[in-house]
């Protein structure tokens, strides 16, 4: 009896998905692969809002609906639901100017064509994606109603120095490519090393534990906002060879923290255990989309005023 009942759900769910209407917008009709947005329809209006989710770096639309039910579930909550992919495609970098002009006119464009006005915006995303949401929070004249990120990086600073580590520690060869990559970027972006240009690494990511004045944070110290990590260092240490300097639930934490010490009500910090899984294998991850649950993230969203 469970497993028909069980069966009779999962169908039910799937047939909601189908139900959804999807559809693929390009800013630029010549170009397929970027400066584009998945959006997903309510089945039922008025609006509740528009909600923007950031895929994590590397990531496609695609692969985001196959990692979490997020999307789907907010438009089932009658909320537009826009998945972006940047001017550089699903490699954006999510802070640099780039990414967050090319967020600007993704939402520009949804805005004009659906004729929103005063509705309320949330924005979110995972991992990088995350990152870019709190950027934009910070530095956007359309302020957001609330924002949540998943594991993001804030501290590039942080993440400069702990990438840069591990290459150097790696002797036999087998370097993290994405630490590579990272790395060499981050350098260019911000124009050097943290010792060389810090008021770059200050002013250009979303959160600086060693900047005491707290440049960034301090404009969103009135946004309601949410995080996720898990932060399960075992796993780290046994699979990744990285311990809690490696992790981001540091520049998590510390961010969450200096904002409610700065007065703000509404800062969260949600930690979980072994919720972490990737699809389509169901993999062990702790830096994944579903240590989130979807109807709790929706629910707080939608009774921000």
């Amino acid at each position: 009896m469970q497993k028909i009942l069980f069966t009779t759900l999962t169908v039910l769910s799937f047939l909601n998905a189908l139900a959804q209407k999807k559809e693929k917008v390009f800013l630029d009709k010549t170009d397929s692969t970027r400066n584009c947005y998945t959006i997903l329809y309510p089945a039922e209006f008025p609006l509740k809002g528009y909600l923007v989710i950031i895929p994590g770096f590397g990531e496609t639309a695609e692969s985001v609906l196959q990692q979490t039910g997020l999307p789907i579930l907010a438009a089932q909550s009658r909320l537009l639901t826009i998945i972006p992919t940047f001017q550089e495609g699903r490699l954006s970098f999510g802070i640099d100017n780039l990414s967050q002009e090319s967020l600007k006119s993704i939402l520009q464009d949804v805005r004009k064509k659906h004729g929103l006005k005063n509705e309320k915006l949330f924005i979110g995303g995972f991992s990088i994606g995350g990152s870019c949401a709190i950027k934009f929070a910070e530095e956007t004249d359309l302020k957001p109603t609330a924002i949540f990120a998943i594991d993001p990086t804030l501290d590039f600073e942080r993440f400069f120095i702990s990438a840069s580590r591990d290459i150097i520690l790696t002797t036999d060869g087998s370097y993290n490519q994405e630490n590579v990559f990272m790395v060499d970027n981050i350098k260019k972006l911000m124009g050097g090393e943290p010792q060389d240009v810090p008021e770059n690494y200050y002013k250009i990511s979303p959160y600086s534990y060693s900047d005491t004045s707290q440049t960034a944070i301090k404009k969103i110290v009135d946004f309601p906002i949410i995080i996720y990590c898990e932060p399960d260092v075992q796993w780290w240490l046994k699979n990744r060879n990285a311990d809690f300097s490696n992790m981001n639930v540091l520049d998590c934490s510390a961010m969450i923290n200096e904002l409610r010490r700065l007065g703000n009500k509404n800062a969260i910090l949600v930690t979980t255990e072994n919720k972490g899984y990737r699809e389509p294998n169901h993999q062990r991850h702790p830096h994944s989309w579903s240590i989130v649950d979807n109807r709790e993230l929706i629910s707080w969203l939608l009774q921000i005023k």
